[in-house]
């Protein structure tokens, strides 16, 4: 990854950390958040699923990728985290732009965990020029992925900043995901 590359992201999250809560907190949450959510939420080991090879390969096809990052334990922020620091970079998450998926999303919040530091394997990270990133972004839509732009990188002595509605801050980083605190 380099500096200034754009930071995209294939998947709303946390997918994997989605079928975990409906299969460990699924009847408590049902009467709260609807059968029907859990049962959606259930499915996405399957649908969307948990591969990010389609992705992968059609994004590298495009040879345009600086580097890609399957964020896994400790979700999406610490996926970010990994990603700017095996570059030796910094970066800057814009979390409106953040695709986070309404089946996860209400579990999380529901139970008290930050939908962003709950396990997402199945989305991938792209770090990409931003001379690239519209063929990667449509070579990603073609195979039925996003390639939302959450942010882009940074120097290292930037740190890893989130930009929500109360201004900038430090991007948390789970090194314990936050699905274990339900378990």
């Amino acid at each position: 990854a380099k500096e200034g590359d754009a930071v995209l992201l294939t998947r709303a999250v946390p997918v994997e950390g989605t079928a975990i809560l409906a299969g460990a907190k699924g009847e408590e949450l049902a009467p709260i958040l609807g059968r029907d959510l859990i049962t959606r939420a259930a499915g996405y080991l399957d649908s969307p699923g948990i591969s990010v090879v389609g992705a992968a390969l059609a994004a590298a096809g495009t040879g345009l990728v600086h580097a890609m990052h399957d964020p896994t334990e400790g979700g999406l922020a610490t996926g970010i985290h990994e990603l700017a620091e095996a570059a030796g970079l910094g970066a800057s998450i814009e979390e409106k732009a953040i695709p986070l998926s309404t089946e996860g999303n209400a579990m999380c919040r529901a139970l008290g965990l930050d939908p962003l530091g709950v396990i997402t394997s199945g989305a991938l990270l792209l770090a990409v020029p931003p001379s690239g990133e519209v063929k990667v972004r449509e070579a990603l839509s073609n195979a039925g992925a996003l390639g939302v732009r959450i942010g882009r990188l940074l120097p290292a002595g930037e740190g890893v900043t989130l930009h929500g509605k109360d201004g900038p801050a430090p991007l948390p980083r789970y090194d314990s995901d936050e699905i274990g605190k339900i378990f």
